[in-house]
């Protein structure tokens, strides 16, 4: 079990495309990860090496992560053969857990029950989009009744659940990503990944963009659309331990992406957009020409926006002058007006 108010930190090894068994329209794993081929139990070792040698070890919880493919649908011994590497490093206590992700049409019993012989301890699902006409469209090969099998099977066996969504997929619009957002807390998940759709270079989306099948969402929507659901995943104690892709080096020079709402600090751009919403509120009815807003000296930078674009939404919207003020006291996530 995790423990309280520690670091948490992920060792990722990427196992790229393998084991999927289909091609999603959004998918290119290369261009996402950087990486390409297969990971071997040495590579991983020594990838596990050399993070643990800059890692803290102390006030730190620390999970092998295996992402990047359905990793419960390579073969079997290869399975074992990375999960042997991973559990000598939980053993010998250099690390907390396993992490993986993996498909919902991807997970039964026997596989649960290996799983849990190697000492993993979540597992994450790419459920996407909980729309059938959404995940059709999108070539994922699975329906939202695997997605329900697999997450009450992954709880009952005591798995930490972590259930993934993409925003803006081919067919989807903003009431079936509220409504994917409002299936997946139904499932009881601990976590949650939350992803506007990429344009990735030699993706079929690309073909279906360049056609004009696709249009992605603007930035702007996007921020909008993921700051409400991550509020409804807090709102429902569901840890959302990623906004927008974690790209490769690639991706951030711009030769991958072909279109879409990427922004190399999305996750930010969201919180900010969080405390703009949480401002408004607070200034419904407020009839001075000035305001003092407090907030966690931590979260001071969210509560700015980007380039202080917060501070000048509120001043043209309300015509208020108002200052952003440091306070320890002011609960991490929390904006309070101040006298």
């Amino acid at each position: 079990m995790r423990k309280n108010n520690v670091r948490k930190i992920n060792i990722p090894i990427f196992v790229s495309h393998r084991g999927c068994p289909h091609d999603c329209v959004f998918c290119n794993q290369k261009r996402i990860t950087g990486q390409s081929g297969s990971v071997t139990p040495i590579e991983a070792d020594e990838i596990i090496q050399s993070a643990l040698s800059t890692i803290g070890r102390e006030n730190s919880y620390i999970e092998i992560a295996f992402f990047g493919g359905s990793f419960t649908a390579i073969d079997i011994c290869e399975q074992e053969a990375l999960l042997k590497v991973a559990r000598k490093y939980i053993k010998s206590g250099y690390v907390d857990g396993i992490r993986l992700s993996t498909r919902p049409d991807c997970i039964n019993e026997q596989e649960l029950i290996m799983l849990k012989k190697y000492d993993v301890t979540s597992i994450e699902l790419g459920v996407q989009s909980t729309d059938e006409e959404v995940l059709k469209k999108s070539r994922r090969g699975h329906s939202y009744e695997d997605v329900v099998n697999a997450s009450r099977l992954i709880n009952e066996f005591g798995f930490e659940l972590g259930l993934q969504m993409m925003l803006g997929l081919v067919g989807d619009t903003r009431e079936k990503s509220l409504k994917t957002a409002g299936d997946i807390i139904s499932l009881s998940p601990k976590t949650t990944r939350i992803y506007p759709t990429i344009v990735i270079r030699d993706s079929a989306l690309e073909v279906m963009y360049n056609k004009g099948e696709y249009e992605p969402l603007s930035l702007d929507d996007a921020v909008e659309l993921c700051a409400e659901i991550y509020m409804m995943f807090s709102e429902n104690d569901i840890e959302v331990l990623r906004m927008g892709l974690m790209a490769s080096e690639d991706m951030h020079e711009g030769r991958g992406i072909v279109a879409g709402p990427f922004h190399p600090s999305f996750g930010e751009l969201v919180f900010s957009r969080i405390y703009l919403s949480k401002m408004r509120a607070l200034l419904s009815e407020y009839k001075k020409k000035e305001a003092v807003f407090c907030v966690n000296p931590r979260d001071l930078s969210k509560a700015l926006g980007n380039r202080r674009s917060n501070v000048y939404a509120i001043m043209r919207e309300y015509g208020i002058k108002i200052t952003l003020r440091c306070d320890e006291n002011v609960q991490m996530g929390q904006i309070v007006l101040c006298d």
